[in-house]
């Protein structure tokens, strides 16, 4: 350290990281209660409004993603431009409050607003998250980092299945939803005092105190980066079926396992758990190990695990044994979430530091918007389009047909591994 290094990047260095990324994971969390309580609670929603799958898979899907993909990008780049900290807080807010509001709708129009309204606050939770843990850590550590961060998604979904299918089976589905948004709100003041805003790319040679581009200037950026495309594509299409089985398997375990709601969220939070936290650790382990000498690493690792987790997948589909179907899925779920860390590193990578909320916001916009907004209403469309000719499976049936996108996800990273080097920003 020299003795001109700024006091508030020494600090950040010193004192600040651990501490940071447990409060972002916190809100991360959150973030995911709040977003995915819905798959298990769409079994008594539908019972009570007597709604189909595809409108549950509007409701869960394409009422989140429309404001959440749409709004991220402008969020993102007043990100680039001013507290990090204080959008965040905001957002973890404005998405509790509408998750609290959902349980107080009476009909599937109402509901389908509430939704979009928690995609409104979630649009500002993710992408700042992301800048911030890059100006924390260095290169070296960034893709563990943001896979600690992405812990939030097993634990979030976990507590979300759980907490939902208890509730919901004791009292009701719309005080899951109140219990858990107005819980979001106590994490506000720890987001909005407990984090310091970081000197942006103190940890980036020749990038500490550069001012943002236009917009304009980091789109162009983007387009002229192959790697970006390859990543965001085939991160959205594992996300099809990420953010589907999420979803849908809760329903799954009901309709083709014949287990109660609170059994299969116990069920499937479990695996969950265990299998999202175990995947997303580890691929953010092994890629910032074998990133060292070789970006491509970043993308060649999640392209191995889609191509080992489908199988499993199947495999888990068509086992009537709870308990072996139980490790079937457990193996998926661990390399499905895999892609977490590396991917969302890769992304900070390829951009100059005063670019990465931004970069970052355009990755989710297209993941999101493909993986949410498509993903989740396919799998119910099918499913209702089946229905006919498989009855209570048609759910089953739907999912095994999707698994195909893994394949086209596995294709593009592939490629992606080829063209990261190429493309990796080293400072200038």
């Amino acid at each position: 350290m020299t003795g001109d290094t700024p006091p508030a990047l020494a600090e950040a260095r010193t004192t600040g990281g651990g501490r940071v990324l447990v409060i972002l994971l916190l809100a991360y969390i959150f973030n995911f209660i709040d977003r995915q309580i819905v798959g298990v609670l769409a079994v008594p929603i539908k019972a009570e409004l007597g709604i189909s799958d595809t409108q549950i898979g509007l409701m869960i899907g394409l009422a989140f993603a429309l404001f959440y993909t749409g709004l991220g990008i402008p969020i993102a780049w007043l990100a680039d431009r001013g507290s990090r900290v204080r959008i965040i807080a905001i957002s973890l807010g404005l998405w509790s409050l509408f998750t609290a509001l959902c349980g107080f709708t009476r009909n599937f129009p109402q509901l389908f607003l509430a939704r979009m309204g928690v995609g409104v606050g979630e649009a500002g939770g993710v992408a700042p998250s992301y800048s911030l843990i890059a100006d924390y850590f260095p290169p070296e550590q960034r893709a563990r980092a943001l896979a600690f961060f992405s812990f939030g998604i097993p634990i979030g979904s976990a507590i979300g299945l759980y907490l939902g299918g208890w509730i919901a089976q004791a009292v009701n589905w719309r005080s899951a939803f109140m219990v858990v948004g107005f819980a979001g709100l106590l994490i506000v003041p720890l987001v909005a005092f407990g984090i310091k805003e970081p000197v942006r790319g103190g940890h980036d040679s020749g990038a500490s105190g550069v001012a943002p581009p236009p917009l304009r200037r980091t789109l162009a950026l983007l387009l002229s980066k192959p790697s970006f495309w390859l990543l965001s594509l085939g991160a959205a299409c594992s996300s099809i079926m990420g953010y589907g089985l999420f979803a849908w398997l809760p329903s799954l375990f009901v309709r083709s396992y014949k287990m109660s709601l609170i059994e299969a969220s116990v069920f499937y939070g479990t695996i969950v758990l265990i299998g999202g936290v175990a995947g997303v650790w580890l691929g953010g382990w092994i890629s910032d190990r074998a990133g060292r000498a070789r970006p491509g690493a970043y993308a060649l690792v999640p392209a191995l695990a889609w191509a080992i987790a489908a199988p499993f997948i199947l495999a888990g589909l068509s086992m009537p044994i709870r308990s072996a179907a139980f490790f079937l899925f457990l193996v998926p779920t661990a390399l499905t979430l895999a892609w977490l860390g590396p991917v969302t590193a890769a992304i900070q990578h390829i951009v100059p530091p005063a670019m990465r909320s931004t970069a970052s916001a355009c990755f989710l916009f297209i993941n999101n918007l493909i993986g949410i907004g498509f993903g989740v209403p396919f799998l119910g469309y099918v499913s209702d389009r089946m229905k006919a000719a498989h009855g209570a499976d048609s759910l089953l049936y739907s999912i095994s047909y999707g698994l195909g996108f893994y394949a086209i996800a596995t294709i593009l990273l592939l490629i992606a591994s080829r063209t990261l080097k190429r493309d990796w920003y080293r400072g200038g």
